[in-house]
This record gives structure tokens, C-alpha cells and sequence, in this order.
């Protein structure tokens, strides 16, 4: 059971449901619950594939892909709280903290394989130098961002702001820097400062998605799976806080010389061209749209198509014209609305509150944020 895989604590789960939904997002924390009258471990699996029921285009693959949804994702996010009980775990400051995750660094690893995010709250992280350390305590190398379009602050160690977007600016579902080749495995997201409103990162299963795209639109997706799609966009010179995708040139690559930031470009396979106001415009090579993820063997909605086709709109860009085929044709306006559509009935999306953490597995779970009432400072941290 979960309290022996992750040991000594006697609450572990704590499932928030949420479902967002034309209207918005709705969210409630659950409490802990036992599961059984007997047991005080608080365990609780509701499933959130049946909120909303998944499309029907009358072949089989469409009912075979909704009930291996109900298997497979009982819980989503998985939610981690620390118990009640005076035999848990007593996590005083981060040091303590971090060496429980330390020792539980394995249970961790198979837990997000299993789940896709892992949601913690009511530990104590309390500053952005906490957040840095109980990152670390996870593994892994730390992933620079070279060649997202986020704009971004570094704050301290391997945290930096995350996209810091108007607030206005909705940014729709995406796995983090599908666009370039080299992308993060891992995601860890940090509230700092939690908004008066808004501001959720909802998130969505990356095999969901697939599985109901290809009921409805099988053509089209394996178009995507044969051919891929390029991304194009034009990079400011020098920072644009007023566009989601303002990240000039200079931070994208970070250098201020053209002909390393050439190099860097040309090392990731985009075209580049230097435009007379100093812009920099980047067609990448073929990059795949579905991918299978070697640990499962469950294909993946791999990329940044509707964030592109929904959110790459600024003075410079046209999102319409920002993901393409090989050939140039663009994505087609109806399979983009029914994409939406998915990402609609299957988003989950957790309130913030201050000092909670969220770890994302990059290669099964897409983000995105809604828009907010100021102040919100949410932070995060990749990982190769």
C-alpha cells in the first residue's frame, strides 16, 4: 500500500479533483479519508476519467482507449500531505525534508512513473533556497533552457521564475520545450507568492490526450506520428514582457552575439533568419508530435501544437502559421477546436497555495497556466 511505499507516514494521499470545464476551473481539495474503517492510512482513488466521457466515433479504439484510462489513471495528480500521527516523520526545517526525500528517492522515481505528477503540500518549503534544495534531493542534472519562448528570471541555484507572461495571457497545453530537440524529463513547479485568483497550472495526461485524438481524428494523427511538425517563431531583440512568448534572441540562447547564437541554433537543427529590426526568425527541423515512451510503450501527445496554434500570437508571430507540416499546410482549424475541446475535458488544475510543490514527468503530463489576479510568483526548475 502507499504508507509502505512511502515510509512512516500514516496520511500519504491527500486526491484533489478538479475538472475544468467551458466555464473555468473548478477545484476542491479533498480530506483524507481512510480506506477502510479499519485502517488508518489515508488512501483515496477516485477515478477522473469518468468526470467526463470520452468521445465515440463508433470504433472499437475509442472504447479500448477510455477503459484503459479508468485502469491505468485512478488518481491525478497523486497529492502528498504529512500525517497527523506522532510516529510520522517530524519535518521541522527543509534539512529534514530533504533527507527523507533523499532516502525515498527510488519510491519517488516510481510513483511519478505510475501517476504522471506528484502534488506535495504542507511541508516546509518556505523560500525559493528551499525549493532549490528539495529539488536536489530528487537526482538528476539540471536542464538550461535554451531555446524556450517563455520569458524567465533567474532566482537563485537551478530556479528560475516560471513563464512570466501578462497575467491577461492565458498559456494553453504544452510539454515543456517540445519544440527543440533537447527537452527536461522532469518539471518541478513552486508557489511562492499564491495569486488572491486564478492562476492554476492545470495539467493533463499526455497518453489521454492521444488516445482520444486519435478516436476522433485517426487521419490526422497518423499524419502527426509519420511526419511530425515544425515550429516557427520570431524572437524579439531583447526581451518582450508584454508577449507570452517574448524571449528575444539573446535569452533564448543565452549570448549576446548573433554568431553564437547562431551556433546554437544550427546545433539544434533551426533555420534562422535575421530580420532588419534585429528579430530573429527560427524554423526547427521535423520535430516528432507523438512519441512512445520507452518506460511504458504508451504513445504520448508529445508537442506544443495548441500552445503554438492557440498562444504564439504577438506583434511579431501568427499563431495560426506558427505549427506547420512539412509541406507548410497548417493545422486544420476543426481538429484544433475538438484538440481544445480534450484538453477542456480532461485538465486537472490545483489552487495554489504557498510553499506547495508540484513534479511534473515531462514525458507523460502537458501544463498549462490560466490567467490570474496579481501578485502570483510561481517558480520552477527542469530537470534532464
Amino acid at each position: 500500500m502507499m504508507k509502505d511505499r512511502l515510509d512512516g507516514l500514516s496520511e500519504v494521499v491527500l486526491l484533489y479533483s478538479s475538472v475544468q470545464t467551458e466555464g473555468g476551473v473548478s477545484d476542491l481539495w479533498k480530506t483524507p479519508i481512510t480506506e477502510s474503517s479499519s485502517r488508518p492510512s489515508s488512501v483515496c482513488h477516485k477515478s477522473l476519467a469518468t468526470k467526463s466521457k470520452p468521445p465515440c466515433t463508433g470504433s472499437g479504439n475509442g472504447a479500448s482507449a477510455a477503459r484503459a484510462e479508468r485502469v491505468r489513471w485512478q488518481v491525478f495528480p497523486l497529492a502528498v500531505s504529512p500525517g497527523n500521527n506522532s510516529l510520522d516523520p517530524a519535518f521541522t526545517d527543509i534539512a529534514s525534508l530533504v533527507e527523507w526525500v533523499r532516502n525515498q528517492r527510488e519510491t519517488f522515481d516510481s510513483l511519478l512513473l505510475e501517476y504522471g505528477a506528484i502534488f506535495f503540500r504542507g511541508f516546509p518549503i518556505n523560500d525559493p533556497s528551499d525549493f532549490d534544495a528539495f529539488v536536489k534531493a530528487f537526482g538528476g542534472e539540471a536542464l538550461e533552457y535554451v531555446g524556450g519562448a517563455a520569458p524567465r528570471t533567474h532566482v537563485v541555484g537551478d530556479v528560475f521564475t516560471a513563464n512570466e507572461a501578462p497575467p491577461d495571457k492565458l498559456i494553453p497545453f504544452h510539454h515543456e520545450m517540445a519544440q527543440v530537440p533537447t527537452f527536461p524529463s522532469r518539471l518541478f513547479f513552486y508557489c511562492d507568492v499564491a495569486p488572491p485568483s486564478g492562476g492554476q497550472t492545470p495539467l493533463a495526461l499526455s497518453p489521454v490526450v492521444h488516445s482520444r485524438m486519435e478516436a476522433r481524428h485517426p487521419a490526422f494523427v497518423a499524419r502527426l506520428e509519420q511526419e511530425g511538425v515544425r515550429y516557427i517563431r520570431v524572437l524579439p531583440d531583447g526581451d518582450d514582457p508584454s508577449s507570452a512568448i517574448g524571449r528575444g534572441w539573446q535569452s533564448t540562447f543565452q549570448t549576446q552575439n548573433k554568431e553564437e547564437a547562431e551556433a546554437k541554433a544550427v546545433k539544434q537543427g533551426t533555420k534562422i533568419e535575421w530580420l532588419p529590426d534585429g528579430c530573429l526568425k527560427t524554423t526547427t527541423t521535423l520535430l516528432p508530435a507523438v512519441r512512445v515512451d520507452q518506460r511504458t510503450g504508451l504513445k504520448t501527445w508529445f508537442n506544443s501544437i495548441i500552445a503554438a496554434y492557440q498562444g504564439w500570437q504577438d506583434a511579431r508571430n501568427c499563431a495560426r502559421k506558427a505549427v506547420v507540416f512539412d509541406d507548410g499546410t497548417p493545422m486544420p482549424e476543426d481538429v484544433m477546436k475538438d484538440l481544445d475541446d480534450v484538453f477542456k475535458n480532461v485538465a486537472v488544475a490545483v489552487t495554489w497555495r504557498k510553499g506547495d510543490v508540484m513534479v511534473v514527468d515531462n514525458r507523460l503530463a502537458l501544463h498549462s497556466r490560466n490567467v490570474f489576479t496579481p501578485p502570483r510568483r510561481i517558480l520552477a526548475s527542469l530537470v534532464k
